[in-house]
């Protein structure tokens, strides 16, 4: 029987693997859900385990409110090094680009020719071209050292042949999540008692620990809030409620702020809002899939597919661009196509079975 070892430590890759565990057990393969801990609040992905039905095997519970980010790397390695061992599983399965990503993929490097498995990763070759970014690190990093690449889009398959990397181990197949957001679409509430709204997330270093850039952001959708006479619901990441206490903005009219919200209520609040305004990678998936305009907040993105399609633009940190984004894609046509597939996880687990069958 097929041995799949699932690796996660953050909401995007819950979200985004649930549908691809799901499959697994339906099919009553044999599964492991190794949490890395990356994330240790309830509200930052406790919650979503529970929203999604995910329940992980092994929590390697490195990170506390003591030692949050402190060597994390390293220790989880080693950790993962002992249950590649122990699992040794057919397949690890990998997903975007976290610091767990990473250190699944360093730990599979430091231990590949001592079990049978192959790496996987799902979402590969997406790129922001930004190398300031970590994250485009880790994605460059996992790519490299994977045996088995799934890719978004033909965007994202492009990218990796240009990185000479071996175009037969790089298999299209969409996003995963299409699969999520189609699975629990019974789960998207209409809400009843909010009127108009936008609905905003940021929480990239880049966009939040600029205190200038912050503070000029926030003024700016403040503004063209009250001018447009419409509200901006704002579920806050903790790291973002950290530097909004800081910005001493004196009057945060028409910007509600609340707490991080369930998985589904942050579809809801999306797929209810006239616009999505963000500095999130998964939210730009999102808004497209729901069908809701997206303005993202960066100089640069690594969903262009979005892009293409309209449905989503880029206006960087300038006030004069992020006024004009909002006031184009308020008026834009929502008539695109949804360019992450569907049945995702299908196609996904198609390819490892006959993989293994050989």
């Amino acid at each position: 029987m097929i041995n799949i070892c699932f690796v996660l430590g953050t909401r995007p890759e819950i979200i985004k693997l649930s549908p691809l565990i799901k499959l697994c057990k339906k099919k009553k393969l044999k599964i492991s859900i190794i949490h890395t801990g990356q994330h240790f609040k309830f509200n930052m992905e406790g919650q979503f385990f529970k929203d999604l039905r995910v329940k992980p095997n092994y929590f390697l519970n490195i990170n506390t409110k003591k030692n949050y980010n402190k060597n994390f790397l390293n220790k989880a390695v080693n950790k993962l090094v002992k249950l590649y061992k122990l699992i040794n599983p057919d397949y690890i399965i990998n997903q975007g680009d976290t610091n767990s990503v990473l250190a699944s993929a360093l730990a599979y490097k430091k231990i590949k020719n001592k079990i049978q498995s192959k790496l996987v990763h799902v979402e590969a070759g997406i790129r922001s071209f930004d190398k300031k970014m970590p994250e485009e690190i880790n994605r460059i990093t996992a790519d490299k050292l994977s045996d088995i690449l799934f890719a978004p889009t033909q965007i994202a398959k492009k990218n990796l042949i240009n990185e000479k990397i071996d175009k037969n181990k790089i298999y299209i197949v969409g996003n995963t999540i299409s699969d999520t957001i189609k699975n629990n679409k019974h789960l998207i509430k209409k809400i009843n008692n909010l009127k108009k709204y936008f609905f905003l997330t940021l929480h990239r270093p880049e966009t939040v620990d600029k205190a200038h850039r912050f503070k000029k952001i926030v003024k700016t959708l403040i503004k063209v809030s009250k001018f447009l006479n419409i509200k901006i619901i704002f579920p806050i990441h903790p790291r973002t409620e950290k530097k909004i206490a800081k910005l001493k903005i004196k009057n945060y009219e028409n910007l509600i702020i609340i707490r991080p919200c369930s998985y589904f209520k942050s579809l809801s609040l999306q797929k209810n809002s006239k616009l999505i305004l963000t500095d999130s990678g998964g939210i730009q998936e999102e808004a497209c899939i729901l069908n809701r305009p997206c303005v993202t907040i960066r100089k640069n993105t690594e969903r262009p597919e979005t892009l293409l399609i309209k449905s989503n633009i880029l206006v960087g940190y300038k006030s004069k661009n992020i006024k004009k984004g909002i006031l184009n894609m308020i008026k834009t046509k929502k008539k695109w196509s949804n360019p992450y597939g569907k049945s995702v996880s299908k196609k996904i687990l198609k390819i490892l079975i006959k993989k293994n069958e050989k």
